[in-house]
């Protein structure tokens, strides 16, 4: 969703830089959401690679935390 906003921030035609931030207090749950979103991202990622050497060392529990909500 904040791809989204961030996508819609900067519209075909646009003539200025467009700066998007997020500001996350340290401690916060809006931390902890946004470790596990990397988390999923870089598992998601790791299954896209093409080379193939990510993928071998993708391991089960990788693969379950990806699919936890």
């Amino acid at each position: 969703m904040e791809n989204q906003a961030t996508d819609r921030a900067y519209r075909i035609g646009q003539q200025r830089n467009v700066y998007s931030m997020k500001m996350i207090t340290r401690d916060s749950v809006e931390e902890k959401v946004l470790a596990l979103q990397q988390r999923k991202q870089a598992v998601i990622d790791a299954t896209l690679d093409t080379d193939g050497q990510v993928i071998q060392s993708l391991e089960w529990e990788d693969v379950q935390e990806l699919l936890r909500i």
